[in-house]
């Protein structure tokens, strides 16, 4: 091979290995959605649960805040809303993928069905299809059951069964986060108010 054949190869390679990872940071950030409802592939994410000893109407208001009411300083860095109405926001979540410098941006409706249901909505993200909810439930103890379900889709068969499950990963793992902390925040609440 000569020289400047190989010189070729490698420009090609740069340029191919730039696109992917140009790719990449796209779909995470969501700057490039992709929905091509063409082989759609849906999973389901989680379900996932809690029991937190709080009041129904306190677990719910947790949830809530940052959506409908005042946002901390750290519900802030996670979530910014973009339009709000009174049982329904449209609004832009991040969340850590690689240290700070890189966050996964997904954009979701918020439907409040006061107090027993939050349901979520991609509108934009890394993947074509989500749709969540968050049910809570008063149990015999007097404590909340709150329950996270959920089911993703992916276009292009088996290449994008093989993104979601990267993504699902990452996705309830980010929930599982979620749910620790409104567990703890209600539970907090509940016992400042006793």
């Amino acid at each position: 091979m000569t020289g400047a054949r190989l010189a070729r190869i490698a420009a090609r390679a740069t340029g191919a290995g730039g696109a992917l990872a140009a790719t990449y940071l796209g779909l995470v950030t969501g700057a490039l959605p992709v929905d091509l409802g063409v082989g759609r592939r849906t999973r389901p994410l989680g379900p996932q649960s809690t029991d937190i000893a709080a009041a129904r109407n306190v677990v719910f208001d947790v949830i809530a805040q940052p959506y409908l009411g005042r946002a901390t300083r750290a519900a802030r860095e996670k979530i910014h809303v973009l339009e709000r109405g009174s049982d329904l926001v449209l609004a832009k979540h991040f969340t850590p993928v690689a240290g700070e410098w890189l966050r996964a941006v997904t954009v979701e409706t918020v439907h409040f069905t006061r107090p027993e249901r939050v349901d979520f909505r991609l509108v934009r993200g890394p993947v074509p299809h989500v749709v969540e909810s968050f049910a809570l439930t008063e149990t015999a103890a007097g404590t909340t059951r709150l329950v996270y379900e959920g089911q993703m889709g992916t276009d292009l068969w088996r290449l994008g069964q093989w993104w979601g499950t990267a993504v699902a990963e990452r996705w309830e793992a980010a929930v599982a986060a979620s749910l620790s902390a409104v567990k703890t925040e209600a539970e907090r609440r509940a016992a400042a108010r006793r």
